[in-house]
């Protein structure tokens, strides 16, 4: 039987490769994010917005970021007016995400553009995410890049979006069932049968 390779690591293609700005502009976003973005005392939402725009992110008039929001590279994000960001969404966004205007990202959603798509060589891919304008992704949601959230769309609750969602569409993980009995059934008199 021959062995399963293993990839070594610091061999891997891809280290800072979606940086695309000086490292000191990273370092310095990364103590501004800490400071005033993700910081759960920091209750100004214009504050973060401000800070954000302040590192090239592109946000629209009314938005509204909540407490503890992470933002990866500010100079990716595209945010229409109108839009909330609900508290401690994650956009790690090594490649760009456009949310359109009037759009809703319930708390603790994860956008992440970045995977390494299963490759031998764990070299890093990047595709842009796209949340049509009036969409609503709901509490704890993942969504994955190269993902399209259509227009109005709604995504449910703890769903992973690994496919395109149609406009004005409901978009939801499988639907919880009894797949078994955990214990025996019980006989009518309430012995164990």
């Amino acid at each position: 039987m021959s062995e399963v390779p293993v990839i070594d690591l610091s061999q891997a293609p891809g280290e800072r490769a979606a940086w695309d700005r000086p490292s000191w502009v990273v370092y310095l976003w990364a103590v501004c994010e800490l400071l005033f973005v993700t910081n759960p005392w920091q209750i100004s939402s214009s504050l973060r917005v401000r800070v954000l725009r302040a590192f090239g992110a592109e946000i629209g008039s009314g938005v509204v970021f909540r407490p503890r929001t992470r933002v990866k590279f500010p100079w990716k994000l595209h945010i229409g007016d109108r839009s909330w960001i609900g508290e401690g969404v994650w956009f790690h966004n090594q490649d760009h995400i456009y949310v359109g205007h009037d759009v809703v990202i319930s708390q603790e959603t994860f956008v992440t553009t970045g995977s390494h798509a299963h490759r031998r060589d764990m070299a890093l891919v990047t595709r842009p995410v796209r949340i049509g304008d009036g969409a609503w992704v709901t509490s704890r949601c993942m969504i994955l890049g190269g993902v399209n959230i259509g227009q109005s769309a709604l995504v449910t609750p703890l769903t992973v979006v690994a496919e395109n969602v149609p406009s004005g569409a409901i978009f939801s993980a499988g639907v919880p069932k009894v797949t078994g009995q955990r214990f025996k059934q019980t006989s009518e008199d309430g012995g164990a049968s």
